[in-house]
């Protein structure tokens, strides 16, 4: 761990995916994280059993956290997670829209009686819209958002991306906003109202596609491995296999031209003589690379890409990610066992984060409710 959190409070009252991913870097960053669950458990405890016996996404997602069975129907429950609020620095919370606020636990309630908390909601749909009380999921807000219809080939038709890319993004757009939030209270003495939906966070990132459509007049089509604004870039048949190759230049494309494929009638074609020429002609221009590299083999091709300094690579199923050279894996302690898991990104003064325990359903009952006084629930 990093520590810069050390000494903060969070409160989550969070399931599945988006919300537990943000505080999964709270909690990785030194923050203290108490999850609060149903009696049943966050339903992410249920979606599989491929992680030694329990749910992939959460193992991978609430590391370094307390969990604490709450009915907040009962006075006595209610009661607990208040005087949690009183002594927190942050609650993200992601139920159904509104339901925090018929508990009193809505922001501005939580606001005026604590004006040093940082209150964070998550939704499906951004607050003032239409939609906002619709439930919203990671693969419906895909295919809301216009993700889905730029996502696969022409022939395949619209596809889900391979991840819950909806939820991930939110929780990591969560988590920088929860950190902006503190450096202001740092400096105010106030805390902030966020507000979050995963619809938003992907408009965000539709973003290139959106100005194609709305100032382009062009439908962005569904290239599969291709790239929509870039060429050539993509994935070419060799003797041997396959490799993808990325140009992002002009000197780039006149080096793969003349140095790697050998063309100097490819170079100077005027049809290709600039990006936006070679995607309009995007289907003549991979024919004729295609023609240069169908009969080389990869290691003949990949020495010539290095050489040159042109980016390549694979296209990896899950399978060789595990055995993949790039790949770091650390161990996570569970109840069953440690289970490795992909670090996260950063690498602060040399180091990777601390992988902390999954907590069990309902761990940290006793604790939380003896440290802050009240009695509720039990198993």
């Amino acid at each position: 761990m990093t520590n810069a959190l050390e000494g903060i409070l969070v409160v989550a009252l969070e399931q599945a995916v988006a919300v537990p991913s943000c505080t999964c870097k709270l909690a990785d960053a030194g923050a203290r994280v108490i999850k609060l669950e149903r009696a049943e458990g966050d339903f992410a405890r249920g979606y599989d059993d491929y992680a030694r016996g329990q749910s992939s996404y959460f193992v991978w997602l609430n590391r370094g956290k307390e969990s604490c069975r709450v009915d907040l129907k009962t006075p006595a429950d209610l009661a607990m997670v208040e005087a949690m609020l009183a002594k927190a620095d942050i609650f993200i919370q992601n139920l159904a829209p509104g339901a925090t606020a018929r508990l009193g636990l809505g922001h501005e309630a939580l606001r005026q009686r604590f004006p040093r908390l940082i209150t964070c909601d998550v939704s499906g749909y951004a607050p003032g819209t239409p939609h906002y009380t619709r439930k919203a999921y990671d693969l419906l807000v895909q295919a809301e958002s216009g993700l889905s219809g730029i996502t696969g080939t022409q022939d395949s038709g619209p596809s889900r991306i391979g991840v819950s890319i909806a939820d991930i993004a939110t929780g990591q757009a969560a988590y920088a906003a929860i950190l902006e939030a503190l450096l202001r209270r740092a400096k105010t003495g106030q805390g902030s109202a966020i507000q979050l939906s995963l619809f938003d966070t992907l408009g965000e990132l539709m973003n290139v596609p959106y100005l194609t459509r709305r100032y382009g007049g062009i439908e962005p089509p569904r290239l599969g491995l291709a790239h929509p604004s870039i060429a050539p870039y993509g994935v070419f048949a060799l003797a041997d296999g396959n490799i993808l190759i990325s140009i992002q230049s002009e000197r780039e494309w006149l080096i793969l031209a003349c140095e790697v494929l050998g063309s100097e009638a490819l170079a100077t074609d005027p049809r290709f003589a600039s990006n936006v020429l070679r995607v309009r002609q995007r289907a003549l221009l991979d024919g004729e690379v295609q023609a240069m590299l169908g009969s080389r083999m990869f290691a003949e091709v990949a020495a010539a890409l290095d050489r040159h300094a042109i980016a390549y690579g694979t296209v990896s199923t899950v399978g060789d990610l595990i055995s993949h050279p790039a790949a770091t894996a650390l161990p996570v302690p569970t109840v069953n066992g440690l289970v490795e898991v992909l670090a996260p990104p950063a690498i602060v003064d040399g180091k990777r984060v601390a992988m902390r325990p999954v907590p069990t359903l309902g761990q940290h009952d006793e604790a939380l409710r003896a440290e802050f006084g009240r009695s509720g629930l039990t198993a």
